[in-house]
């Protein structure tokens, strides 16, 4: 028997503080046939923490992060940031996947290096459809970098 040489769907880090928004979100992740595993931060903080090895363990190397902007403490815009700046975490792509359709938040979020911004759609369906495209773009057309050292591939 061969081993198994296909590409392991990359992780997606979801920063969600809201435990209904995460649960309708992970649904719809899987709605939309992504296998990707996903782990959860629940903060700003938290998801720093995960990225850079929580109490000296392994970094997470997840293969995008969907950020949620309005969070209590370190909020999306600060953890965005905070991850763009770093030289060892601003190679994974960040999308905006929060409720806000305010100009000034699409307008500060690109600039201060979001990959790309995704407005919450009102309905469950609407978000499957979302991520639908978001699967197609990022994880069967783009090139993602795999752990931030140059290599790169298709997922």
């Amino acid at each position: 028997m061969q081993p198994d040489l296909s590409p392991r769907p990359q992780t997606i880090l979801l920063v969600e503080d809201n435990p209904d928004d995460h649960e309708a979100t992970v649904r719809a992740l899987r709605r939309a046939n992504m296998s990707n595993p996903v782990v959860w931060s629940q903060s700003g903080e938290e998801a720093l923490e995960q990225l850079r090895g929580k109490d000296g363990g392994e970094p997470l190397k997840p293969g995008m992060v969907l950020l949620d902007l309005n969070m209590s403490g370190l909020d999306g815009r600060q953890t965005l940031q905070i991850i763009k700046d770093d030289p060892a975490l601003k190679w994974i792509p960040v999308i905006i996947l929060t409720t806000s359709g305010d100009e000034r938040d699409v307008d500060s979020t690109y600039q201060a290096g979001a990959n790309s911004y995704i407005q919450k759609p009102v309905s469950f369906d609407g978000l499957i459809d979302a991520l639908k495209r978001l699967k197609g773009y990022w994880f069967e057309l783009a090139l993602l970098p795999r752990n931030g050292d140059g290599d790169a591939k298709t997922s």
